[in-house]
């Protein structure tokens, strides 16, 4: 039995990978559909360490600030990053697709905050490079894919051991 988790995930989580569970997670909860609350800019993912095959952020990255203040200097997309590993069982993935650089819409939203580029997971978070451990990040991903979907870069990413 898959289980999938979709950050983000408003009224209704999304299933892109077909799993047999799914679960979301936004800023209110709604048990009845499987949605727990949790602020991921500031809180953990709540569920328990490697539950799930699949974790998917449509649209929601670049909603999660790169460093925050609170009151000590923090680097929440970072922090989340290391969750999405935590979360994932081992050889699980993690699929992304979020307005991106160079594109308008990645800038035009004032709540957009976090920037992705081409760049940002095949650098910062696979499992060769894993340049984000500079700033905290303990986990591994192979890059599976990436692409351009008009504006959007949809990334699919694997755990890898560190």
């Amino acid at each position: 039995m898959t289980k999938s988790l979709d950050l983000g995930c408003g009224v209704q989580p999304k299933n892109f990978f077909n799993a047999d569970e799914v679960f979301g997670i936004d800023v209110r909860d709604d048990l009845e559909n499987h949605i727990y609350r949790a602020d991921l800019v500031i809180e953990p993912i709540p569920f328990e360490s490697a539950t799930f095959d699949y974790v998917t952020a449509h649209d929601f990255l670049e909603h999660v600030p790169r460093i925050l203040y609170n009151p000590h200097r923090r680097n929440p997309f970072v922090e989340l990053m290391n969750e999405v590993w935590r979360v994932l069982k081992m050889e699980g993935q993690f699929m992304s697709f979020t307005p991106a650089f160079p594109h308008a819409p990645a800038f035009r939203d004032p709540t957009h905050v976090n920037i992705i580029t081409d760049e940002t997971f095949p650098i910062y978070f696979d499992n060769k490079t894993r340049a984000a451990s500079m700033y905290g990040f303990k986990g591994a991903f192979q890059v599976m894919q990436q692409e351009w979907v008009g504006p959007h870069l949809f990334v699919l990413l694997k755990k890898t051991p560190i």
